[in-house]
This record gives C-alpha cells, structure tokens and sequence, in this order.
C-alpha cells in the first residue's frame, strides 16, 4: 500500500473507495450467464437476490459486530409486502421495492432501538426471537398472507411496461442483478466513509468510541435501519421474481443459511458476502441434485473445513495467500485491513 495512502484514515479511506481491475472484471463476469449458462438464469436471479441479503447482514455482522439470528425476518417484510401489493393490483416492480424497503425500514428503525442496547448472547436471543414472532405472525394472519399454504395470486407487471418476467429468467436476473449492483454501490459507499470507519471502531470497543465523539447506539441504529431496508428489498426481488411468497422466507432457516454464506465467505469484506453466496447456492444445487434428502451433509463438511482451515473465511484465505505487495494493490479491496490495525 502507497506510504500516502497508509499516512492517515481519510487517506487510507480514499484508496480504498477507488475501484481497480478486479472489481471490475468481477461485476464484468455476472454478465456472463446471459451467455455461458443461459439455462440457469433462474439459479443465478437466486444467487444475485441471495448476495443482496448477505450483504445486508454483513453491514451489522461484519462491521458493526451485531450478531442476528433474525434477519430474515426483514427479508419475509420486504417479501410480503411487495407480493401483498401485487396480489392486490399493484405489480409495478420499481414501486413494489420501494414499499418493501420501507416497510422492512420502519420496522428495522423500530428494533434498533432495542438492538443497540444489546450484545453477544442477548442480542443472538433478541434477533431470534423477533423472528420467531414475525413468522408465527405470519401464519396466523393466514386470511392476508396465506399461511403455510403462502401467498397465491402474486402478478407482476412488466418493468417499465416492457420487460416481462419470463419462465428463463432473463428479465429475472438481469432486474436482480441491477438491483445488487446499486444496492453494492451505496454498501461501498458507506463502508469507505468516517461513517463505515466509525462502525468498525464500535465493533472493536463500543465504550472508546464515544470518548472520540461518535456516539455507539445512534451509529448502530443508523447501520441496522439501512441493513433492514437492504433485506427488504432482497425479499421484495424474491417475491417479485417467483410471484410467490412462503412463510419460509421469514424462518430461522433463511437467517441460519445467510449467516452460513458469510462465514464461508468471509465477514466484514464486502465482496464476502458476494462469493460466499455463489459458492453456497451452486454447491446446494448440485448437491442437492445428487441427493435430495441429505444434500445438507456436504454442506456441513464444506463449512467445517472452512472454519478449520480458513477462519476469516474464503477472502480471507486468499489475503494469507497473497500477502504481498503486488497482492495488496490487487486485491486490498477485498482483503487488506486499515493500516493502523495491521501495526498493532
């Protein structure tokens, strides 16, 4: 890393926020299935739509250090609450996102206030439990939102009155994509700012942050508000692509497996989330296809090794293995820490 970029913060901050090759080449290559692999478009609008709620839990997991055994329960809102619209006349998709994410924002903001009070143990049994009663909510509100039977009836409009949701999942993915790619834009964006700087400073010891004037639990309601809406509009895209919604969109199963994604790929790095999704969902197609009642033991093997042998994860492993200088400038934005924690 340049000794200018190492010199302070704001410095490092601005290093940070430029893109470089690899980045590009990555977003480049999700374009890629339109061509290589156009009949499992319908998997990849999954892996981009499940990328996006990884992401929204690695804003408050990886940076903000708030463990949640709950997040789905945002994903279900945003889920509901777009397919609630379009089974009931309104299937315009831009729209339909903007309410999931509001609603699953209004109900973030709210919980904040109980989140940011929390840590550790308490916190897990929080998060857990405020899913458990959204999902039992939902299933019993069986005369709006289906029950166990799920939302039938969901109608979506063709974007812009012109691209229509096709059974091969073109307009599919490709709407799932953009949404990522925005959604990735404005992550990026807060990490690489005092903002996102601050988050990682109250991950590592909320009681100094204050001494340096940023206050802890109005950071942390802001961080999970903003997670809340992204995972609702992660629910909203499902919804909207399917045309349907279950009730398992709000279960401890849909939290547990996004939290297994980030592990797999690594917290607190933005693209982890992004890889560990890829990962997941295609071992979990295949795996599944080779056998369909215990495709989860692979899974369990693959994510022990994991933790075994590349705790921080599979970006992780990569920056033990590139730890160079020409490794740094390659790939620091997924990998490098700040300077000042790596002379500690």
């Amino acid at each position: 890393m340049p000794a200018a970029a190492a010199a302070s913060p704001h410095a490092w901050l601005q290093a940070q926020a430029r893109w470089n090759g690899i980045e590009i080449a990555f977003w480049v290559a999700t374009l890629l299935p339109f061509w290589l692999f156009p009949d499992y478009l319908v998997l990849a609008s999954q892996i981009a739509i499940t990328a996006l709620f990884a992401l929204s839990l690695d804003l408050i997991l990886g940076y903000a250090g708030i463990v949640s055994l709950g997040h789905a329960a945002f994903f279900g809102l945003g889920a509901y609450t777009a397919g609630l619209a379009a089974k009931y006349g309104w299937g315009e998709p831009i729209t339909g996102l903007m309410l999931g994410a509001l609603a699953a924002g209004i109900v973030g903001y709210a919980a904040s206030f109980i989140i940011a009070r929390f840590r550790h143990l308490a916190l897990i049994m929080i998060t857990l439990g405020m899913g458990l009663l959204l999902t039992e909510l939902a299933n019993s509100m069986h005369w709006l939102t289906g029950g166990t039977d799920g939302l039938q009836g969901v109608k979506m409009w063709p974007i812009f009155n012109k691209f229509r949701f096709d059974l091969y999942g073109y307009t599919g993915y490709g709407y799932s994509l953009i949404v990522l790619f925005l959604c990735f834009l404005v992550a990026r964006r807060i990490i690489n700012s005092p903002f996102g700087l601050s988050l990682r400073g109250i991950r590592e010891n909320p009681l100094r942050m204050p001494a340096l004037g940023a206050s802890s639990r109005a950071h942390l309601r802001k961080i999970y508000t903003i997670s809340a809406v992204m995972a609702g509009i992660a629910g909203a895209l499902l919804a909207q692509t399917t045309e349907t919604v279950s009730l398992e969109v709000l279960g401890f199963q849909r939290s547990a497996d996004v939290l297994v994604i980030l592990i797999l790929g690594g917290t607190g790095r933005l693209y982890g989330g992004l890889i560990g999704a890829i990962i997941y969902m295609i071992a979990r197609d295949w795996f599944s296809g080779v056998n369909p009642q215990y495709w989860y033991f692979p899974i369990g093997v693959l994510l022990i090794v994991v933790v075994l042998f590349l705790p921080n994860g599979i970006l992780g492993g990569v920056a033990q293995l590139i730890n160079t200088g020409r490794g740094q400038r390659w790939f620091g934005w997924a990998t490098s820490p700040p300077p000042w924690r790596r002379q500690r």
